[in-house]
């Protein structure tokens, strides 16, 4: 499923939008969740525990701009797709700093919303919505690989942390870490920085040579043996995304 936010404190604008992309993702056939938020400071506050794979943000907004609510999701998501839609055409130069996909003046026009929406699906990554499936005590749980922030072992078994907060722990594993966590390593926002820690790269705020912070301010370690591989891994991940912007 494609996740879209809309932001605009207009609720008129709001409506309009949400309604045009949904109307985009309808004629296409596409599975899409549209959520609308009518103040940057509920998006951001949204983003901590959920996903988004595209942002339509308006500029004019009262608190914190739309300039400066793309910049600060470029800060923890660099593979999101923004898209700006505002009334202020000389903001346009300075939008690119959150590296959007499009800037489009209202009233928006529904052709060209639909052309820049069919680029930005274009650039998604459906991959991330893969899940594995994880034995705990109560039974078997799926998880969405985009939901972990990161994987820790623990006494025999293994603790996902997700974006939301929550903890899932598994049964005692029989395996090694490595070994069971191969089929999440597989995706490549992935990677392994000590032995009992695989971390999602996506999650991350900060890099040092002794850890990751993750958005939830956890701490995850890096081992210094695996310290130049993780480096290198994260580096080219960072310049993988800036590409894909």
């Amino acid at each position: 499923m494609i996740r879209i936010a809309v932001c605009d404190d207009t609720q008129q604008d709001l409506h309009n939008l949400a309604l045009m992309t949904n109307d985009y993702f309808t004629e296409n056939s596409i599975d899409v969740e549209v959520v609308k938020y009518g103040h940057p400071d509920f998006l951001l506050a949204a983003t901590k525990d959920n996903n988004f794979h595209v942002y339509i943000l308006d500029i004019v907004m009262p608190m914190v701009n739309g300039l400066e609510l793309g910049k600060a999701i470029r800060r923890f998501d660099r593979e999101a797709q923004i898209i700006y839609a505002t009334t202020e055409p000389q903001f346009a130069l300075q939008a690119y700093a959150a590296s959007p996909i499009n800037y489009i003046l209202k009233p928006v026009d529904r052709q060209q919303l639909f052309n820049t929406l069919n680029l930005a699906i274009s650039k998604v990554d459906i991959a991330e919505e893969q899940t594995i499936t994880v034995k705990t005590s109560d039974g078997l749980r799926m998880i969405k690989l985009s939901d972990i922030a990161c994987c820790e072992y623990q006494g025999h078994t293994v603790i996902f942390n997700l974006i939301n907060g929550n903890e899932i722990i598994s049964k005692t594993i029989r395996e090694n870490f490595l070994e069971y966590c191969e089929p999440i390593l597989k995706d490549k926002h992935f990677i392994r920085c000590h032995t009992s820690f695989v971390v999602n790269m996506r999650r991350v705020v900060k890099f040092s040579k002794e850890s990751f912070t993750l958005r939830s301010n956890k701490i995850v370690p890096i081992s210094a043996k695996k310290y130049p591989i993780v480096r290198d891994a994260y580096m080219d991940y960072l310049m993988a995304k800036e590409d894909r912007s």
